[in-house]
């Protein structure tokens, strides 16, 4: 969908006014309409329509998720992060007050990917520049516990920082991190979805500005 697509432009009337500079913007990584376009386009290129029941994983400060929320159907978007601050910042500053009382948006606080706390089963989900901050314990976490909780026939998408795309001699860090930032090889990531239960392939280029890549999970 590109940037000029009509309904995009429609969407993006539908959020809040962004009112004063802003850190839940930045602690986000920034790129704000560049990558909530992005991830936005991404899905609904994938087949994404208003009745379907998208989960959002680390849906952080709604960058992606005021578009979703104003195109899915009522009660239709779950939002999980960590960090309530980020979604509060994003309710208060990138949704009108009228959509999100039409849509009623669903949010759970979490570290530990407690799907199971929302009221609804979804059969989408997206977890965009989440995996290239986690460790391979925590991405199975992720991957078990949302397994558990999708609908049979969902699917979810996570991007990840391709190896060999940081500095060379980059490690890994062992513990997960917002600020942290982790590499690895599609297979790593598809094998631990595997283990998990899930039908998994990789996809590679989805569109997102700074290269990081696309691995699709099938319930």
């Amino acid at each position: 969908m590109p940037g000029g697509d009509p309904l995009l432009k429609i969407y993006r009337a539908l959020r809040g006014k962004h009112v004063r500079p802003a850190e839940h913007r930045g602690y986000v990584g920034g790129m704000w309409e560049e990558i909530g376009t992005a991830q936005f386009a991404f899905m609904i290129r994938q087949g994404l329509t208003p009745q379907d029941i998208l989960v959002d994983v680390a849906c952080g400060s709604l960058r992606g998720g005021s578009l979703f929320i104003a195109y899915l159907d009522p009660g239709h978007y779950l939002g999980l992060d960590h960090n309530s601050w980020l979604i509060e910042a994003g309710l208060k500053y990138e949704i009108s007050g009228g959509l999100r009382h039409s849509k009623r948006p669903e949010f759970v606080i979490s570290d530990r990917f407690e799907f199971q706390a929302f009221g609804k089963h979804p059969n989408w989900g997206l977890a965009q520049s989440l995996f290239s901050h986690l460790n391979k314990d925590d991405i199975r976490l992720c991957l078990v516990n949302l397994r558990a909780h999708m609908k049979p026939g969902g699917r979810f998408f996570a991007t990840f920082i391709p190896r060999g795309f940081l500095p060379e001699g980059y490690v890994n860090p062992e513990q997960s991190g917002d600020t942290s930032a982790f590499q690895y090889e599609g297979e790593e990531i598809l094998a631990i979805g595997r283990e998990a239960g899930w039908q998994a392939r990789y996809i590679g280029e989805s569109g997102h500005p700074r290269g990081q890549e696309m691995l699709e999970f099938l319930a």
